[in-house]
């Protein structure tokens, strides 16, 4: 254990004169600094960064009569936690929708009861929407029907969002709504699903846009409520920084405005690192670029991260590109959302205006696709760290992994999808491809810095069950999926941490608990480091939160 650091590692700067007293102190704990860094048992902080670490008796000469000591009594603490992927937005609206998660709602009766529930309180006419169902957990192993949403809300029209996100399944009235009928073409990277000749209510992908396009969209105060609920909740975590990884779905380029209003409000509650959204037809890109913000705008708490476009869709909906087909009579392939030539103009074209961009892509094809795409912008403008990012990666292959390490690509992968959807990839792909998926132990050896999030509301920001699947590999079920892509507890707290802030560009800034970088710490109910699996995914919870030497949330309100 060190005895005292009072190094400037992040910022290179040198020590010298009398150093001020401390902010904040942490003494008597167990706080991890960081892989590389260790345990120490105090922290100091001052102006809203770390000054020092190291015993409790020798950070004791930083504490004035202005210093807020806080005693761990041997709690565990690490860095802030970074959720590298997720939608803030989003999460912030499906909190106060119709809760259709398998915990929730685990049969088809309960689900369809929760949505006639919530019909039943609402105006006529009033939408009804939910999100969370996974066809592979509920009872009858199957998407619900156009007729059933009908027979629970005759009056209402039903969105209900399949857990990925990618699929939904309408009402009658929706699909009235929205224009769409037995006649509807497909739109190109979509799907209409119909049996016999009739609509199932069974959306996918761009076919999707008709019915987002009557579904009143949230204004500017909605927008921020949105983002000071969903970042409040992250708290209650440990997660202090976090990627929204498709700003303008809902709001457009008013999600921006947004931010920022909630950012002078003090109502931005996490450091949040934001995705444009680049599709086609939904792009703000052109928008953000003329007001000249590009990668790297904006400051520690509020900044621009890069561009994304999407190139398919999940693996668990059978809507990811894949090379070869999923198992079934249909032999689909999935969904290329994106023809090639289009896909390489948009890539070059961002990536010219100097964004980073971090698309998606889960399948092998549309993995295929991207580095394609992302090696031929980089031959023409050469930047040896752009860290382009490959968001997902579920399915990347040997070959491909080395063209990545050439050229500077990194995955980030949300490694919670091993817990809840694993089986669910076994079931559709079959084990040799399902196994196999978001090899992280893999990409760790590799070099590659993987970071990991939650993709929420795809899966809960709760960091416990993603900390257990990179621990065991194991389902939700307790399938192991290929034990040799385990990692240690260092390692994922690393991915959690040292490689969240990496993957924005930031690890000189934030990710570590070192002196100069930001202070932002998670303490733990439990020590991670010596705790079992099992007591890390069922009894270990968020005790306390810290950005920036401000505690932001305390469970057990006694600080």
């Amino acid at each position: 254990m060190p005895k005292l650091d009072v190094s400037r590692e992040s910022d290179g700067a040198g020590v010298s004169g009398s150093w001020p007293k401390a902010d904040l102190v942490l003494c008597n704990g167990s706080i991890w600094c960081g892989r590389d860094k260790g345990v120490v048992e105090a922290i100091a902080v001052w102006q809203g960064r770390i000054l020092a670490t190291g015993r409790s008796d020798d950070i004791a000469s930083l504490i004035g009569p202005g210093t807020r000591v806080i005693d761990l009594e041997g709690r565990f603490a690490t860095p802030g936690l970074n959720d590298s992927h997720l939608h803030l937005i989003s999460l912030g609206f499906t909190m106060d929708w119709v809760d259709a998660t398998p915990g929730a709602a685990p049969s088809l009766d309960a689900l369809l009861a929760a949505i006639g529930s919530r019909a039943a309180k609402l105006p006529t006419g009033a939408w009804v929407l939910a999100r969370g169902y996974d066809q592979t957990k509920l009872d009858v192993k199957r998407h619900p029907l156009r007729e059933e949403l009908d027979r629970v809300s005759p009056d209402n029209p039903v969105m209900l969002i399949r857990t990925c996100g990618h699929i939904s399944v309408s009402n009658s009235l929706a699909l009235k709504l929205a224009g769409i009928d037995e006649t509807s073409p497909t739109p190109p990277g979509g799907l209409i699903e119909q049996r016999d000749g009739r609509l199932t209510g069974l959306l996918a992908e761009n076919a999707r846009a008709p019915l987002w396009a009557v579904i009143p969209s949230p204004n500017e105060d909605d927008l921020v409520a949105a983002i000071e609920r969903g970042g409040k909740y992250l708290l209650s975590y440990g997660i202090t920084s976090c990627m929204d990884a498709a700003v303008g779905q809902r709001g457009g380029f008013g999600e921006i405005a947004a931010y920022h209003r909630a950012k002078r409000e003090r109502r931005l509650p996490v450091r949040t690192w934001l995705a444009l959204l680049g599709d086609p037809e939904r792009s703000i890109v052109s928008k953000c670029y003329e007001a000249g913000l590009v990668s790297g705008t904006g400051d520690d708490m509020l900044m621009i991260g890069g561009v994304k476009y999407f190139l398919d869709g999940s693996a668990g909906g059978r809507t990811a590109w894949m090379t070869q087909p999923y198992l079934g009579d249909d032999e689909t392939t999935g969904v290329q959302m994106l023809p090639d030539d289009e896909l390489n103009d948009l890539v070059m074209d961002a990536h010219a205006k100097g964004y980073q961009l971090i698309c998606h892509a889960i399948g092998d094809a549309a993995i295929e696709q991207l580095i394609t795409a992302y090696e031929r912008a980089l031959a023409a403008i050469p930047d040896p760290d752009r860290r382009h990012r490959i968001e997902h990666c579920g399915f990347s292959t040997a070959a491909q992994h080395e063209r990545m390490i050439k050229a500077g690509i990194y995955p980030c992968p949300q490694q919670v999808f091993i817990y809840d959807f694993g089986d669910a990839y076994v079931s559709v792909l079959g084990e040799e491809r399902g196994l196999s998926s978001y090899p992280f132990k893999t990409w760790m050896d590799l070099g590659f810095k993987p970071a990991t999030g939650s993709d929420s509301p795809v899966c809960s920001p709760n960091p416990f069950p993603n900390l257990y699947s990179m621990l065991t590999r194991k389902t939700w079920k307790g399938t192991v999926m290929d034990a040799r892509q385990r990692v240690s507890i260092e390692e994922a707290l690393q991915a959690y941490t040292e490689f969240g802030a990496f993957s924005q560009k930031m690890e000189k800034v934030k990710g570590k608990l070192i002196p100069g970088q930001l202070a932002d710490i998670a303490v733990f109910s439990r020590n991670l480091l010596n705790a079992t699996p099992e007591e890390i995914l069922d009894s270990t919870q968020c005790d306390l939160t810290i950005l920036g030497g401000d505690i932001v949330y305390d469970r057990l309100g006694v600080i």
